[in-house]
């Protein structure tokens, strides 16, 4: 006998769980989205693979070198740094580079100064040189030694577009036997420079034992007789000690005594040579007389006799000196010019007999 059909609710059930299962799958996979995993907030790179070429094959019998080893064991990021590397090796370093052009800055200006110009090696004569012929030698045979004195001084210091006024002090002093002579140079804003001689009156007229110059330091030369030298303290080389050797303060006077004993001998154009001393060398000084001019000082209207020495070398100083008639001869003008154009002119103002 048959049965009779299902009831419905069994023909639907298959059905019904299909159903069922796919919502299921459905909520699970929604739920999961929701969560925030660690994946979820790391940047994900893309990425792709490079072919890398295979080095060619080393002939039979011999092995790659190992550059090429390294090479082809190395991936492709890791190679590209490498080569980068051997380029900055190979480059040359930083301080073989080309220095970028450095501006100078201006120099600064000049100022002037009362110190003694420094001394270049000698050099040949130049045009300007006075001629060595008709010299009257260093043999006097009057000699006219000034009175003890002060003799005062306004100096004019012009270099390189600065003028400067000062004042100098020449004090002069002996007893027939020795002497003593001090030059002070001052002006404002500059240091005071001094020159100090002293030593012995003889026959042919003064002779210096030590003769010193102070600016920023003292130097000093020592004249020697025992042994015929000259000394210097800056350790240069000594020097021959010449028969009437002066020093660059007592020539002043030498040649003021030299005309005073007997002015007939040095007329216009008659040379003079005197061998002199530095704090650093000695030389002979030769001074052409020119003849006499009219001065306007501050001390007064003076007539005098001038003498000149004309720079012999590249690096000299022009030497110019009046001496008064009327002043016992005495030096009443004293003019240096260097090299550079520079002047140091000292002019008579007053005299203090001593």
């Amino acid at each position: 006998m048959n049965a009779g059909p299902a009831p419905l609710w069994r023909r639907l059930w298959p059905l019904a769980g299909v159903v069922l299962a796919a919502h299921l799958a459905l909520l699970q996979g929604g739920w999961q989205a929701l969560v925030p995993t660690r994946d979820r907030w790391v940047q994900r790179f893309t990425t792709r693979t490079i072919s890398v070429a295979r080095p060619a094959e080393a002939p039979q019998g011999t092995s790659p070198p190992p550059q090429a080893l390294a090479a082809a064991a190395t991936p492709a990021p890791q190679a590209k740094r490498l080569a980068r590397q051997e380029r900055r090796a190979a480059a040359p370093p930083d301080s073989e580079a080309p220095a970028p052009p450095v501006t100078p800055a201006p120099p600064a200006e000049p100022t002037p100064s009362l110190e003694p110009s420094p001394q270049k090696p000698p050099s040949a004569d130049t045009g300007s040189a006075a001629p060595d012929t008709a010299v009257t030698p260093f043999t006097p045979t009057v000699l006219g030694v000034p009175q003890p004195s002060v003799m005062r001084y306004e100096v004019t210091l012009r270099s390189r577009g600065f003028t400067v006024q000062g004042q100098a002090r020449m004090d002069w002093w002996h007893n027939g036997q020795q002497y003593d002579l001090r030059l002070e140079l001052s002006a404002p804003g500059l240091r005071e420079r001094v020159q100090h001689s002293a030593g012995q009156i003889t026959e042919e007229g003064l002779a210096p034992d030590r003769f010193s110059d102070k600016s920023r330091s003292e130097q000093a030369t020592h004249f020697d007789r025992a042994r015929q030298r000259l000394v210097f303290s800056n350790n240069r080389a000594e020097a021959a000690l010449a028969a009437g050797m002066q020093d660059r303060l007592s020539v002043v006077v030498q040649l003021s005594m030299l005309v005073a004993g007997d002015a007939a001998r040095f007329p216009p154009g008659t040379q003079i040579a005197i061998p002199t001393a530095s704090t650093r060398e000695a030389e002979d000084w030769v001074f052409r007389v020119q003849g006499e001019e009219d001065l306007d000082l501050p001390g007064g209207h003076l007539r005098a006799l001038k003498l000149e020495r004309l720079p012999r070398r590249e690096f000299d100083q022009k030497v110019e000196l009046w001496l008064a008639p009327g002043k016992d001869y005495a030096p009443v003008r004293l003019r240096l010019t260097n090299p550079d154009g520079g002047t140091v002119d000292q002019r008579w103002a007053s005299t203090d007999r001593g």
